[in-house]
């Protein structure tokens, strides 16, 4: 049943170019928004919290701080709505899910980003 799921996702499901990021990365999302008849592009800009399921069902969560409460979203991989996901910054972090960022302030929210 399992390899029959794999097969429908695999045969069926568009696949988007979206580059490789994970968790502590700072990335910029556009998506589309239906407002009546008129569609338009928001983007949402912030730290990878987490990235977890695979396949079809993959989700990623991202925080932003709009002025001084944090915001987070959840965006399916597979989103209809999605347009593009830059890359902004590669974030050093130990862990693949970093809830803790969210009890962070000030310089301890900081995260160390990866030099090439």
């Amino acid at each position: 049943m399992e390899s029959l799921i794999k097969f429908v996702e695999n045969e069926f499901v568009p696949k988007k170019d979206f580059p490789n990021f994970s968790s502590g990365d700072t990335i910029t999302v556009y998506y589309e928004i239906k407002e009546g008849e008129k569609t338009r592009t928001q983007f949402f800009k912030g730290v990878v919290i987490q990235r977890r399921g695979s396949g079809a069902t993959e989700t990623f969560t991202i925080r932003k701080m709009s002025g001084t409460i944090g915001v987070e979203r959840i965006f399916p991989i597979n989103l209809p709505a999605l347009q593009k996901i830059e890359l902004n910054k590669r974030g050093k972090v130990r862990r693949s899910r970093i809830f803790y960022f969210r009890g962070l302030t000030g310089k301890k929210a900081r995260i160390k980003e990866v030099r090439k």
